[in-house]
C-alpha cells in the first residue's frame, strides 16, 4: 500500500465516531438480505470527508482507485469525491480515464450516497454532449446500483434544460420493483418540473395512475396541495 493511501486512512480514521457508525449501519440497510448488506462504517461525516478531498488534492488515479475498493464505505466515499474534484478539473484525456474507472467499479458504488453524490458529476457530465447509450444500459441492468446510476446521471443534463433521457430512462424504470429507484425516478422528475413544470406534467398524466405511489409522491412533492392530491386521488 502507497504511503500516500497510508497517509489517507490514517487522517480519515482521525475523524472516526464509533456510535455514528453504528447509526450509518442501520441507517444505510447493512443488515442480512438488505440492499447495504456487509457495508462498513467508520462513522465520519461528510464535510470531514470533503476537507480531506481538498488536503489529498493531486492524488494519483491507481491510489484512488485502490481506497474505491475498499471495504470501509467512507474510504469509497473519499474515493468517488476524489473523483469528482479531479473530473472537474481535468483535461479531456484525464477526464475519459476517471469516467472509465468509474463505470468499470459499479460493484463499488454500491449504496444510493455514493451514487448520487457522484453520478451527475462524472457519467453524467461526460456523457453530457456524447452518445449516452451506456445509461440505457445500465437502466436496463438486474444491477439496483447500475440502475440508479442511470436515472441520478440525468440530473447533469437536467441542469443544462436537456430533459429527454431522464424521461425515457424514467420511463423505462417506471415499473421497477425496489424502493430507492422508485425514489430516484420521482427525484429526477421533480428537478425536472423545478425547470419546466409543463414538461413533467405532461409525462405524468401519461404514467402517474400506473406509477408506484412513492415514485409518484416524490414527483408532485412541491406542486400546490389541491393538485397533489388530485394526482393522489387520480382525479387528473
Amino acid at each position: 500500500m502507497s504511503d500516500a493511501i497510508n497517509e489517507v486512512t490514517r487522517e480519515l480514521r482521525k475523524f472516526a465516531e464509533p456510535e455514528r457508525a453504528r447509526v450509518h449501519q442501520r441507517f444505510f440497510k447493512t443488515g442480512r438480505g438488505e440492499y447495504g448488506e456487509g457495508d462498513k462504517f467508520l462513522g465520519i461525516r461528510v464535510p470531514h470527508i470533503r476537507k480531506l478531498v481538498r488536503k489529498f488534492r493531486g492524488l494519483s488515479l491507481a491510489d484512488t482507485e485502490k481506497l474505491l475498493h475498499s471495504s470501509w464505505h467512507e474510504e469509497r466515499l473519499f474515493a468517488l469525491l476524489v473523483m469528482v474534484d479531479s473530473f472537474k478539473r481535468s483535461s479531456d484525456e484525464s477526464g475519459e480515464n476517471i469516467y472509465d474507472l468509474y463505470m468499470d467499479s459499479t460493484r463499488w458504488i454500491n449504496n444510493w450516497d455514493l451514487v448520487d453524490l457522484s453520478a451527475p458529476h462524472i457519467p453524467g457530465g461526460w456523457l453530457y454532449g456524447r452518445d449516452r447509450k451506456p445509461l440505457y444500459e445500465f437502466a436496463e441492468s438486474d444491477d439496483l446500483w447500475k440502475k440508479r446510476i442511470a436515472v441520478i446521471s440525468t440530473h447533469h443534463f437536467i441542469r443544462k434544460n436537456d430533459f429527454s433521457d431522464t424521461l425515457a430512462i424514467s420511463e423505462k424504470l417506471i415499473k421497477d420493483n425496489h424502493d430507492l429507484i422508485h425514489k430516484a425516478v420521482g427525484w429526477m422528475l421533480r428537478e425536472v418540473g423545478k425547470r419546466d413544470l409543463e414538461i413533467e406534467e405532461e409525462f405524468l398524466r401519461k404514467h402517474y395512475m400506473n406509477m408506484p405511489r412513492t415514485m409518484l409522491r416524490y414527483a408532485i412533492e412541491k406542486f400546490p396541495e389541491e393538485k397533489r392530491q388530485k394526482y393522489l386521488k387520480g382525479k387528473i
